[in-house]
């Protein structure tokens, strides 16, 4: 039987044990009020671990977390703050390397533990079914493997079709009333329109598109306004689709699968997104085990994935994790994408970055990651700056080098240029 409560009645010691295992939903979906409840009760319980795959809430800080150990698939969003060694960050955030796609099936095999789940749901409809709204990923896998479920019943929170939970698996419903994390649209600037205008020639009539959220995405959804019954197949989308749905130009009329329906996993944006989520049966919010499926996704045809990197070495090897001591992004589902895009005929798997950090001091071609792989340059397909697009699938090592570093900076190409010298004598 489900028990009822508000915020302020909440008590979590009545429903967890010492050294139980959390699972948030994670991104907009985060449970922000079963969060706060959490952080002012967890060390009254003791030896609480928690797991939440990205946060933009900035409600987790070193401090915040003191009283549970967190844990993450990278430093995604406001978690950026727990990794950051000169603000306290030092072993407050452990990362696992894994794959988006990977979450949900380690919770299910318990290997990443999940003894609690806490979730935000929409109201229920009249068959007592709650949408999970703003996220699908890997909450159903939560929630079935879970000993207790704890669900902030949102009313501000959109009834999306596709992922529910029925009222009867929730163990503990909390009613509130709030505006959901919303994360608004990022600053695009002169770089990021330049990007924009490589990648965006790789969407043609009929591409069936996935993208991520930021100033680069956005900047290339703009650029996509004469395109016709473009399609939708993405991990994440923020507010650029509604413009693209409202002017007719995103349709899904031409894919082979889901025609008509936009597929998504999470919705990352503000009000007007969620507002036109609601009820939509254009859309549908889906799990990880169908957005990232290579079997689904091999079905669809001119397929653009589109991701980013923090750099990218002279024979297309990506890092989007890790600088030095610094981790600031994650694995996340760009593998899962690069080879999907990369594979679909007719389509594209693009890497989008820009080709200097730090003011320009800092070359993002290298010739050494200063981090881990993310994406092996065995499945990198083309990269793009503002200076152009390196077409690598298929290349030798020796073209790739020449390639990449026609789109690096100037200033960095002669020094870039040097250190190829040996990789083009050679061959590899």
């Amino acid at each position: 039987m489900t028990i009822t409560t508000d915020a302020a009645s909440l008590d979590l010691a009545q429903y967890l044990r010492a050294g139980d295992r959390i699972v948030f939903g994670q991104a907009c979906g985060e449970p922000t009020t079963l969060v706060e409840a959490l952080i002012a009760q967890g060390a009254g319980i003791g030896g609480l671990s928690a797991f939440i795959a990205t946060s933009f809430s900035g409600l987790f800080t070193p401090e915040t977390a003191e009283s549970f150990s967190l844990s993450s698939m990278g430093a995604i969003g406001a978690l950026r703050s727990m990794t950051k060694l000169d603000a306290g960050g030092a072993g407050k955030l452990s990362v696992i390397p894994v794959h988006v796609s990977q979450v949900g099936p380690l919770i299910t095999a318990g290997i990443i533990g999940c003894d609690v789940a806490m979730v935000q749901v929409s109201p229920a409809d009249a068959d007592g079914n709650h949408s999970f709204g703003l996220i699908g990923d890997h909450t159903r896998a939560t929630v079935d493997k879970a000993r207790v479920v704890i669900a902030e019943v949102n009313d501000q929170v959109p009834y999306v079709p596709g992922e529910m939970i029925k009222g009867s698996e929730i163990d503990v419903a909390v009613q509130v009333s709030r505006t959901p994390v919303e994360v608004g649209a990022a600053k695009i600037g002169e770089t990021d329109e330049a990007i924009a205008k490589f990648a965006a020639a790789y969407i043609g009539d009929g591409a069936c598109i996935q993208t991520g959220v930021g100033a680069v995405p956005d900047a290339i959804l703009r650029l996509l306004g004469d395109r016709k019954d473009l399609g939708v197949h993405s991990g994440m989308l923020g507010d650029g689709l509604v413009e693209l749905v409202e002017a007719g130009v995103i349709t899904n009329a031409r894919k082979a699968i889901d025609t008509g329906v936009s597929i998504n996993g999470a919705f990352i944006g503000t009000k007007r997104l969620y507002d036109w989520a609601n009820g939509n049966k254009a859309v549908r919010l889906c799990s990880t085990a169908y957005t990232h499926d290579a079997a689904t996704l091999g079905r669809l045809e001119k397929l653009v994935t589109i991701n980013s990197a923090l750099e990218v070495d002279l024979t297309g090897q990506a890092n989007a994790e890790q600088s030095g001591s610094a981790y600031l992004g994650g694995t996340g589902g760009q593998v899962d994408f690069v080879r999907a895009g990369a594979r679909s005929p007719g389509g594209a798997s693009i890497i989008a970055l820009s080709a200097t950090a730090k003011g320009g001091t800092l070359s993002k071609i290298v010739v050494n990651l200063a981090g881990p792989v993310t994406t092996a340059r065995s499945d990198v397909d083309v990269i793009v700056t503002e200076f152009g697009a390196a077409e690598l699938k298929g290349q030798t090592l020796a073209e790739r080098t020449r390639r990449l570093i026609a789109i690096a900076h100037p200033d960095f190409r002669e020094e870039l240029d040097r250190a190829a010298h040996v990789i083009q004598q050679r061959g590899f």
